[in-house]
């Protein structure tokens, strides 16, 4: 792509409005094959931009999800050991002697399973996703220095494995502790955070279109009231869309406070929040 108009165009076609600062960290995250670091609340967009890169590039999403205890064996490559057995046995069977030559032949590319990490370096073009890194430990944060310095990685029993082309890499975190410095040092940063009320509603009508303009506005009016209470996990943008859509799905063309009561589980997910919403949403849907 030839500079960040482009990109913010490409991806507009597939249904992501991006602002001036996300289109250009994505055309520099491109041109100098950079990882772009995305920090924000749940629910912003920081994962839907990965599946929105790929759609525009046309390449594959390749994705890795992060959690506690996570290792290499399960993002990068492990070896089939079942087949591996039954190849020992069939051989073994067949009077097989030499040990060496039997070895190498257990440790060959066909019983490698290649995790995200590996098939992200060995697929061109591809966009890899590393959602919520925050949910791994610091082991597996340093694993990933190399590999997002080098493009590269060594198999011992196979030896170097580099992308010809890097991958486009996407990091997602939602924040839940803070990843070090050493790791966000080696890609560009994006902080995510809550649109303002025009862009929300562009955004609910892009991915809505079947749903009355009334009512994209008042359910995009509320949630922007809900964030501003001091609620336990305000909504994103992904809960604009779901209870828009909830709304939709019951045949409502705007908001009464009925429905909104009764849908309240597609925009929020604690129950403190909400019973504090119970006590705001008629005052609100007079305002709206």
């Amino acid at each position: 792509m030839n500079g960040p108009e482009e990109v913010r165009a490409r991806l507009e076609e597939t249904g992501y409005l991006v602002d001036d600062g996300l289109a250009v960290a994505c055309f520099l995250a491109l041109r100098l094959h950079r990882p772009l670091f995305c920090e924000g609340d749940a629910g912003v967009g920081k994962t839907a931009l990965a599946a929105a890169l790929a759609e525009a590039l046309g390449a594959p999403l390749i994705r890795l999800q992060c959690h506690e205890g996570i290792d290499a064996s399960q993002a990068l490559y492990d070896w089939d050991f079942p087949r591996q057995l039954l190849r020992l046995r069939a051989a073994e069977a067949a009077g097989a002697v030499d040990a060496d030559r039997l070895e190498g032949a257990l440790y060959d590319r066909r019983f490698l399973i290649a995790r995200p990490l590996l098939r992200a370096l060995e697929t061109c073009p591809s966009v890899l996703l590393i959602d919520e890194i925050d949910r791994a430990d610091d082991e597996f944060e340093a694993f990933l220095l190399e590999l997002l310095s080098e493009f590269a990685v060594t198999i011992p029993e196979l030896g170097t494995v580099r992308a010809q082309v890097p991958p486009v890499v996407v990091l997602t975190s939602n924040r839940t502790r803070e990843v070090h410095d050493a790791l966000k040092r080696r890609c560009l940063y994006h902080w995510f955070d809550h649109p303002d009320f025009a862009r929300e509603l562009a955004i609910v009508r892009r991915r809505l279109p079947g749903v009355s303009e009334k009512l994209a506005e008042q359910v995009t009016a509320l949630v922007q009231t809900l964030r501003s209470e001091d609620l336990l996990k305000p909504p994103g943008v992904a809960e604009t869309i779901d209870w828009a859509e909830a709304l939709d799905a019951l045949g409502a063309r705007e908001v009464d406070a009925e429905l909104a009561l009764a849908t309240l589980g597609s925009v929020l997910k604690y129950r403190e929040d909400a019973e504090r919403a119970r006590g705001l949403l008629p005052a609100a849907l007079r305002g709206a």
